[in-house]
Formats: C-alpha cells, structure tokens, sequence
C-alpha cells in the first residue's frame, strides 16, 4: 500500500517539473530573468526553468503589422486632413525589446503617430498626394533610426489612406477640369499650326510649279464629276502650252456622265 506522504511528494514533484518546464515556439525567444536579473535567451525547444527564482518573458520574433490610427494633420499649406498608415516591424533582439522599453509595441505606435505628423505636416497637399514612396521612405528610415536601441527593426511604412475635406475634392476636381481643358486647347492650336504650315508649304510648291497647281485642279474637277451635277467651270489656256485643256475637260464631263 503506497503511504500518503509518497504520493503527496510525487505528485508536488510531477508539479513542479511541469510548472518549471516551458516549450517555445519556432518564431519565438525567451528571455530568462533569475531573481531580476538577465540570464540568457532561450528557444526554440523544450527547457528547464529554476522554480521560484526564473521569470521567462516570450518574445515574438516574426514581422508583425502595427495599425496607425488616423491622424489630422495640416499641411505646410494649411490644408488639414486625416491619414493612416501600417508599419511592418520584427524583433532583431529580444532582450533588449524587453529590458530597454516597457512596452516596445505601444512605444513604437506612439512614436510612429508624432512622426507620421511631424513628416507630413512639413510638406504641401500636392507632395503628400503625389511623392507618398518618398515619404513612406523618409518615415520608414526615421521610425527605424530610433527604435534600434530597443532591438527592433521597422521594414516598411506604408500610408494607407489620405482623406480630405470635401470643399477641398470639390477644388482639386476643378483643378483636374482645367488641367484638362487647357491641354486640349494647345493640342487644338498645335493641330491649327501645324495644318497652316503645310497648306503655307502646298502654296510655295504651287507657286514654284505651276503644272502641280493645274494637276489638282483636275483633280478637283474629277471629283466634283462624281456628283453628276451641272458645273460650268471656265479655264484659261498656260503660257506656252501647245495643247487646249478643251479635250480634256470634255473627257472628264464624259466620264462622269458615263457613271
């Protein structure tokens, strides 16, 4: 017969080592505090703590998204909107995520806030709409820069929506009208300069080549002859020419009634 006492050890025993024997992940790392002070980082695996004595902190070690709440910000040119963004960020050291920062989440989520601002509040409305890579960048780079100290590293800053007011989308839409109008009035011109260029160029040749200037009258001719109407047109014979235009006229006036 197993006496009360052993069973009661054993199953202290059986407690104990289940309490003191802890399992981290893959993605994870385990900071070891004895008595408060650090030991090492552990993981993954399986491993013994000291009862009563070790503390273990879990660190997770993936890239993980942080979600920035709106913020109003004003512009350089006093234009106030609202923007978010997302920052991807991962762990590079756990025991310094955990023994210089209380809260690295919560830290970096303040400190992206006050410099999502402070960037955007330095620009015009134009860049922050047109130049977002650049600014994304700029964050990114400043975000990173000082959350190094606390063993983390910030990979991406992304802005994810840009609202403005709605007398201001009245204003850019009006703009963008206009943009487009004026881009259709030079194209309209340059299609009114380019066309006087060359009727400018088929007057010199006709002036230097007077056969080519009677080669498009018959050419006219022709097709007005298509119509089958009754047209009197009335030539007068070249300096020179040996030959009456009589015949030809005749010929054309024929074919056309042929049709």
């Amino acid at each position: 017969m197993v006496s009360i006492p052993l069973l009661a050890g054993s199953i202290f025993l059986i407690a104990v080592i289940a309490v003191s024997t802890k399992v981290v992940k893959q993605y994870e790392q385990a900071v070891i505090l004895r008595l408060g002070k650090i030991q090492k980082e552990r993981g993954p695996g399986l491993f013994p703590l000291v009862p009563l004595m070790d503390k273990m902190v879990r660190v997770d070690m993936r890239l993980r998204e942080l979600d920035v709440p709106k913020q109003t910000v004003i512009s350089s040119d006093n234009v106030t909107l609202e923007v978010d963004a997302v920052i991807y960020y991962k762990v590079k050291d756990a025991t310094r995520a955990i023994i210089e920062v209380e809260d690295y989440e919560a830290a970096t989520l303040l400190l992206a806030q006050t410099t999502l601002r402070d960037i955007l509040g330095q620009n015009e409305l134009d860049t922050i709409l047109s130049d977002r890579d650049d600014l994304n960048n700029r964050i990114k780079e400043i975000l990173d820069a000082a959350t190094e100290p606390w063993g983390m590293h910030v990979a991406m800053v992304t802005m994810r929506d840009v609202a403005l007011p709605e007398n201001m989308l009245r204003a850019i839409a009006r703009q963008a009208e206009a943009e487009r109008e004026k881009r259709a009035r030079i194209i309209l011109a340059e299609g009114e300069y380019q066309a006087s260029q060359m009727m400018n160029d088929a007057a010199s040749m006709y002036e230097n080549k007077p056969s080519a200037l009677k080669l498009r009258e018959f050419q006219t001719l022709t097709e007005i002859a298509k119509e089958k109407n009754l047209i009197v047109v009335s030539t007068g014979s070249d300096n020179g020419a040996k030959t009456s235009e009589i015949p030809i006229l005749m010929g054309l006036s024929k074919a056309a009634a042929d049709r």
